[in-house]
């Protein structure tokens, strides 16, 4: 098994977003070998670096450097559906909700492999900074031409 985390996955099944295959581990489960509430965000948080790594986007150790990968959570929203209760494949489907000026809102489920299955979902805001003032800064042209593919319809 490779520990390199997966390419994204285009689904043109789904009305919208992307699925990222995702993988749930023996030590991702808790004493009652459900996946850790605590697990989720991280295993989302893998999602969206492998989905904007593929795309160029990536923090390398320099805020500068960093770009739009310099940004900062200001708000993050779980609710859980479905328990989690064995290792293996899973997904992440992930979508924008709002590209605004400096930051955005993105959703996200935590599902079966097809999307058919969700085991949590929920959303997070984030707002690029400067890296100088550590103050809202506009997202580049270029990431929010990336970002409008994620972008749900309204």
């Amino acid at each position: 098994m490779s520990l390199a985390a997966p390419a994204p996955a285009e689904t043109s099944s789904l009305p919208y977003g992307v699925l990222v295959p995702s993988y749930v581990h023996f030590d991702d489960l808790d004493a009652l070998g459900l996946l850790h509430n605590g697990r989720y965000p991280l295993l989302v948080e893998r999602a969206w670096t492998a989905y904007w790594r593929e795309r160029g986007l990536e923090y390398r150790g320099d805020w500068h450097e960093a770009a739009d990968a310099c940004n900062a959570v200001r708000e993050f929203t779980i609710g859980y559906e479905s328990p989690v209760t064995l290792t293996g494949e899973y997904a992440v489907h992930l979508w924008l909700d709002r590209l605004g000026t400096t930051g955005l809102t993105y959703g996200f489920r935590y599902c079966s492999t097809d999307g058919t299955r969700t085991h949590a979902r929920g959303h997070r805001v984030l707002v690029r900074l400067d890296p100088d003032t550590l103050r809202p800064r506009p997202w580049s042209e270029d990431f929010r031409t990336k970002a409008r593919g994620l972008l749900r319809a309204a």
